[in-house]
């Protein structure tokens, strides 16, 4: 690790009945960390008190609460908050449950003091021995959401994007539109598409999974459900925005042509398909063509346009 020694790194922990995990988080963060924001999610148990009783005894401790309930992403905002006003030069994410070894820490934050990227985040799969070992289930449910994520967020070159344990540059995340990032489950996911609109760079970082005896409470056909949704609206907003709003370029224009050309092949071929049903008549080897060609070409400008974005996308290759 090349960290120089001004270098000010600000470690966030969300905590929510985090009581039995929390104070061995904390005792593993390195040393050389100068801030631990703990941000209390209005837990039920005692884990406000272990805050408090950290911060008395660890002067690297800050101990927050949040009045109400907010999730995962509404403890970060907290926790981003002071950071900043702490002066931050990188904030981290670690997760109060212990999955997250902060031993990889200083891999993580590497591309951002090397000025390679301005957010980094955990790819558990960038080792594909994990990836073999999911359950089948699991995995194509992975695969799915990375994929929904990709198009939503316009960075085609991340994977495992549910990963929390990520790390960003104060620079980039004074930038961020606070308003926008969800407060729950969906957090890191809004995270990577308000990155967009600054153009940052994002790198993934090889970081093994690290699981203890608990069982993940996430349903992985609930959470494609939900987050389907919520990623086709951040997929529409941002082609609106970035190809239409604020730009126009040769993906605008494919995707409009493409989608009428598209859309007339399909409504002509339905409304003759019909009638030929109503009649018993069957349809031209003309009409059919009609049909057929605008939906060929409306799907290789699709397509191309596809193409396009990918190759807009901002960043580079993962981390290996």
């Amino acid at each position: 690790m090349t960290m120089q020694p001004e270098t000010s790194i600000a470690v966030i922990i969300p905590a929510y009945k985090a009581q039995g995990t929390l104070r061995a988080v904390v005792e593993a963060i390195p040393p050389t960390i100068r801030h631990i924001i703990i941000v209390d999610d209005k837990s039920p148990d005692e884990t406000w008190a272990l805050i408090q009783n950290l911060a008395a005894s660890d002067p690297r401790v800050v101990a927050l609460q949040n009045e109400v309930n907010l999730g995962v992403g509404g403890a970060m905002k907290t926790g981003f908050q002071e950071a900043l006003r702490q002066g931050a030069d990188i904030a981290v994410k670690i997760d109060s449950d212990g999955q997250m070894d902060p031993a990889y820490l200083p891999a993580l934050i590497q591309p951002i003091l090397e000025g390679k990227a301005e957010y980094c985040k955990g790819n558990r799969f960038l080792d594909s021995t994990p990836l073999r070992q999911m359950p089948a289930i699991r995995r194509a449910g992975n695969l799915a959401l990375s994929f929904l994520t990709k198009l939503a967020s316009g960075y085609w070159q991340i994977f495992d994007p549910t990963n929390g344990y990520t790390a960003i540059s104060a620079a980039a995340l004074a930038n961020l539109n606070f308003d926008e990032l969800e407060d729950r489950y969906f957090f890191e996911t809004s995270m990577l598409c308000e990155l967009y609109y600054q153009r940052a760079r994002v790198k993934d970082v090889a970081i093994p999974a690290k699981y203890g005896s608990e069982k993940s409470s996430l349903s992985v056909p609930y959470s494609i459900l939900e987050f389907s949704v919520k990623l086709l609206g951040r997929f529409f907003t941002r082609i609106g925005r970035a190809y239409y709003l604020r730009d126009f370029t040769a993906v605008s224009l494919l995707l409009f042509a493409g989608l009428l050309s598209v859309g007339f092949g399909a409504v002509w071929g339905a409304f003759h398909w019909i009638a030929s049903i109503r009649t018993g008549v069957a349809a031209s080897t003309g009409t059919v063509m009609i049909a057929v060609l605008p939906l060929i070409m409306g799907f290789q400008m699709l397509l191309q346009a596809l193409v396009l974005d990918i190759q807009n996308s901002p960043g580079g290759r993962p981390e290996h």
